[in-house]
């Protein structure tokens, strides 16, 4: 036995653990990241007199006035963390909450390193499940087999 083949031998149960993994993780990962954006629309919600305040004094969305981004940053923080945690739309999703990531970013000029640490390791997740997609535990791998069918 070569030692190519011995290591192949060795190797092959170890990828395939990896590959019954990745699902999980995938689900892991949607989940995390979703659960961020929706607990945050969710305070959003709870303090809206809060919300239009921030909007109007602290964040500097471009080309919208503060009133309509509040509602429609509250409005994707709502939605899209949904579909991304059940994974329909989930590239959709992923690409919507990135975008709205990087324009709190920069809509937010007084934000702190730590904060922009946050923002950056959100962006990388939704990147995951933008350029990854969803995986197999998603609504959008159950359909894709059911019309292939």
């Amino acid at each position: 036995m070569t030692v190519i083949e011995r290591a192949t031998r060795l190797t092959t149960p170890i990828f395939k653990g990896l590959d019954f993994l990745s699902p999980l993780v995938d689900l892991g990962v949607r989940l995390w990241v979703a659960n961020v954006f929706w607990k945050s629309g969710i305070a959003s919600v709870h303090d809206w007199q809060g919300t239009l305040d921030l909007f109007n004094y602290e964040f500097h969305v471009p080309l919208l006035p503060p009133v309509a981004a509040a509602y429609l940053g509250t409005g994707i923080e709502l939605i899209f963390p949904v579909f991304l945690a059940l994974g329909l739309g989930g590239r959709l999703s992923a690409f919507a909450l990135l975008v709205f990531n990087i324009m709190a970013v920069i809509s937010y000029p007084a934000l702190n390193e730590v904060g922009l640490k946050d923002h950056m390791y959100w962006g990388i997740l939704l990147l995951v499940s933008l350029l990854h997609g969803p995986g197999k535990i998603s609504l959008d791998h159950l359909i894709r087999r059911k019309l292939a069918v």
